[in-house]
């Protein structure tokens, strides 16, 4: 049996075709085999946490035990969002903003104000304009925040006014998003990536000690401190620029080295023609979900932005017996940074270079038809706009029927499934499995016994037509790909006539 298992490498092919033993135990030294068979997300616990230290709830001797939960709501940021509306209807207006509030959660704050200005730009100094500034002041008092969350990209400009007339920490959309990734990076190349997205993003926005450093000082006469004022003025900065630097060299060399081990992969894959499907969509929109219905691949199911941050692959077979794999990518959102796109190129090549694109929609969502040309855009930014497309709407049963009837008229040829509930996963596996690429060569072999080898490639990587055991060995109609049809050719059967 297959059964689900989280501690694979999520890219580790050389047990392609092994399966696992029906006799291992998990990390709570149970019986998979123990477990609901109706649970298909299976055991979700990476590798960090089978080995971390675990708390035992009721064991403190205080009167008041303390759970990591409350511990953790202390630690909240207290935050104010704060957008420019300038295209679009007043609900594209406040979809964003909601969005905006569900990433400032998952990063662990808590919202305690939304305020929008429409603006045919931002202001490019202050980005909401000088007044405005002003009034973001009072509310941030009122209600005690400690930080201000910005819908867009600021430039270091726009930050440092901000920050200088605000009094509170102000971060934007790029710093909030790239938090959450630093929180959900588990794997060596994931943690690399986000802190070379990161100090990408940093190196421009520098800000050294004001005045401090800020100047070399004169004498008493030029209105300086005079003697022991004088110094190398500013440079704290510039050393903190050539670190970053230095670092992001060092991380650069080390993606190199990690792309290298997965290009090796993918070049296994290739030569074994394993058909790849990759999972896409935006983010919490059911796509790990969906791997689980599909393959009972246990990966990690949680209602949050970006849950899933390092790509898992899972293979999977058709009835007929071929192998084809499915791979789970990071989610999508609007506005992605640039940064981030650029750190995590090799990771969204895995969408690229695959035969069919799962693209997975909330249909539950206020703005499902934008949530698909968001991620379209994105596809198109990284190469994978012309790769097939399936488009799946998922969350129907959490989905009203007039806007699933408006996605249907909208999208035809949509399969409509609920992840949660199973519904349609059979109708996606079978489209999925019918748009696979077919092998290009027809034979028809006799192969001998002692070659079962050749029948066992041939139902793994080509389509079966008809098989017959007679005495001389085993009689083959199937499609193969050219390599294996050349192994095959010393068995052909000749045409009598």
């Amino acid at each position: 049996m297959t059964r689900p298992d989280s501690r694979r490498n999520d890219d580790d092919f050389d047990d392609l075709y092994d399966d696992l033993g029906a006799g291992d135990l998990d990390a709570d030294g149970r019986d998979p085999e123990e477990y609901d068979a109706g649970d298909h997300d299976g055991l979700q616990l990476d590798l960090a946490e089978r080995l971390s230290l675990k708390r035992v709830a009721g064991m403190s001797t205080q009167v008041a035990d303390i759970s990591e939960v409350e511990y953790r709501d202390l630690q909240l940021e207290r935050v104010v969002l704060i957008s420019v509306w300038t295209t679009g209807s007043e609900a594209d207006a406040e979809n964003a903003m909601t969005e905006l509030k569900l990433l400032a959660e998952t990063a662990g704050a808590q919202v305690l104000e939304g305020l929008v200005q429409r603006r045919k730009s931002p202001d490019p100094a202050t980005y909401i304009g000088r007044g405005k500034v002003d009034e973001l002041r009072e509310v941030v008092v009122a209600t005690g925040a400690d930080t201000v969350i910005c819908d867009g990209e600021l430039q270091p400009a726009q930050l440092r006014n901000l920050e200088d007339r605000v009094k509170v920490k102000v971060i934007d959309r790029t710093a909030l998003i790239l938090d959450i990734f630093a929180q959900h990076a588990k794997s060596v190349e994931g943690k690399t990536q986000v802190e070379l997205a990161q100090l990408q993003y940093l190196r421009q926005r520098l800000r050294g000690w004001g005045g401090n450093l800020s100047r070399q000082a004169g004498g008493q006469a030029a209105g300086g401190a005079g003697i022991g004022g004088r110094g190398p003025g500013e440079t704290k900065i510039e050393t903190d620029r050539r670190r970053i630097n230095t670092r992001v060299a060092i991380l650069r060399k080390r993606m190199r080295d990690l792309d290298a081990t997965r290009e090796n992969k993918r070049a296994d894959r290739r030569r074994n023609r394993i058909p790849s499907i990759a999972i896409v969509g935006y983010t919490n929109a059911g796509k790990s979900s969906i791997l689980n219905r599909i393959t009972d691949a246990g990966v990690l199911v949680e209602n949050a932005l970006f849950a899933t941050l390092d790509p898992t692959t899972r293979r999977h077979t058709t009835p007929d017996g071929r192998v084809y794999t499915l791979t789970d990518t990071v989610g999508f959102v609007r506005h992605l940074p640039h940064d981030l796109v650029e750190a995590f190129k090799s990771t969204l090549e895995e969408s690229a270079q695959a035969d069919l694109l799962l693209h997975v929609v909330d249909g539950s969502d206020p703005d499902p038809v934008g949530q698909v040309h968001a991620v379209r855009t994105v596809l198109n930014e990284i190469g994978a706009g012309n790769v097939p497309e399936q488009l799946v709407i998922n969350k129907v049963d959490a989905a009203d029927d007039d806007s699933l009837q408006v996605l249907r008229t909208q999208y035809p040829e949509a399969v409509f499934v609920s992840a949660r509930t199973g519904e349609g996963i059979e109708e996606l596996r079978a489209v999925a499995e019918s748009r696979l690429p077919s092998p290009e060569v027809s034979v028809d072999a006799l192969i001998p016994y002692g070659r079962g080898d050749l029948v066992d490639r041939i139902h793994k990587h080509g389509q079966l037509v008809t098989v017959e055991h007679t005495g001389e060995g085993t009689r083959v109609v199937a499609r193969v790909h050219p390599d294996l049809a050349g192994e095959l050719k010393a068995f052909e059967v000749q045409d009598p006539s």
